[in-house]
């Protein structure tokens, strides 16, 4: 059957009717929770449905009971609800399907979603103030600049005063804006729709991809995450029985990053030639720091890989929470100052224009 593309007004009205967050923590202790109680899914899903209050994802609950009913597999009904559930959450059940322990999972994945859940409030909470006072500082450096700037210009020009840089600066941007301030919102907003086009492509997935592990300080906070999630996978996959090789590429499928997946398929490969997973991973410093192929190593000649990876992770996630604690501590004042800033070189550059004139009046 012909797929059907998903025009540009659905893609904005998903945007609004989308599942959130809390929602999806929620529903993932209570899965959890009635899991570990050994009921049936079916009776499980039904008890979920019943619970639930948010509409978008009571239906998705229904229609994933029905098609676990029909006898598709939990992971798949998971998976037709794809805009709801991520990659992440689908490949980590299909993963416990794989080993048999569906409740340690999803057990794991209520741990996981509740503190990113805290991390991201946390950070949110961190940002209203300041997002809030340089919203009102955009606000009110717009009329200056285009209202208030223009009407005092020509006060300048005939008394002969000579503007500071900056001053001329936002003087010509103020009339630009003035006069072509439609056109600006229009050209905005196609560049805007062609860089969100762009970027659900494949080429644009990749590049996003990258940006996150390139760029400093959203790798200083991505890659603790990542590291977490991948060593929490593979602990489980080879605990369940799972070879090797097998688990990297499941591993692989659970990662939210194209570069992470491609990389861990090569590592798979290079496993089944016959390289060691430490000499393996080691080849990509990159994404995978020196402490990681270091411990794997310990791993593979005491043969306790999977209490490595537990290790591992548990590392990496105290550590994520540590960048993100002081990253949130450090961003209301880095924006206050910057705000600061900006707000004296708004006013300084309509003041001191002013203290010359009255100086050369006087």
């Amino acid at each position: 059957e012909e797929a059907e593309k998903v025009g540009w007004f659905d893609r904005v009205a998903s945007y609004f009717g989308r599942v959130k967050q809390t929602d999806l923590v929620i529903f993932s202790r209570q899965l959890s929770t009635l899991l570990e109680a050994h009921l049936p899914l079916t009776d499980v899903l039904k008890t979920l449905e019943a619970q639930t209050t948010q509409p978008i994802l009571k239906e998705a609950i229904y229609q994933i009971s029905q098609d676990v009913g029909a006898g598709l597999a939990f992971s798949q009904a998971l998976e037709h609800q794809g805009q709801i559930f991520s990659k992440f959450f689908v490949s980590m059940v299909r993963s416990a399907e794989v080993t048999g322990n569906l409740e340690k999972v999803v057990g794991f994945l209520a741990d996981y979603y509740e503190k990113e859940s805290a991390l991201a409030t946390k950070a949110k909470s961190a940002l209203i103030y300041p997002v809030i006072i340089l919203a009102l500082f955009g606000v009110v450096a717009i009329i200056m600049i285009t209202v208030v700037f223009p009407q005092i210009q020509p006060v300048f020009e005939q008394s002969g005063v000579t503007l500071p840089f900056y001053t001329r600066i936002l003087l010509g941007s103020g009339a630009f804006l003035a006069k072509w301030w439609p056109a600006f919102v229009v050209v905005g907003f196609i560049v805007l729709f062609m860089i969100l086009d762009y970027l659900r492509t494949d080429e644009g997935v990749a590049f996003i991809d990258d940006m996150k592990v390139r760029f400093p300080i959203v790798r200083k906070v991505y890659l603790p995450l990542t590291l977490t999630r991948i060593s929490n996978t593979a602990s489980m996959l080879l605990k369940g029985g799972v070879p090797m090789t097998q688990a990297l590429e499941i591993v692989g499928e659970t990662v939210d990053n194209v570069l992470y997946r491609d990389l861990l398929r090569e590592v798979a490969q290079s496993v089944r030639e016959g390289i060691h997973l430490a000499d393996a991973m080691a080849k990509y410093p990159k994404y995978f720091p020196q402490l990681v192929p270091q411990m794997l190593s310990v791993g593979e000649a005491t043969g306790q890989l999977d209490q490595i990876f537990t290790r591992i992770s548990g590392f990496y996630s105290r550590e994520a929470d540590n960048v993100v604690n002081n990253l949130v501590d450090l961003i209301q004042p880095i924006l206050m100052i910057g705000i600061g800033l900006l707000v004296g070189l708004l006013f300084a550059s309509i003041l001191l224009p002013l203290y010359q004139l009255t100086a050369t009046i006087q």
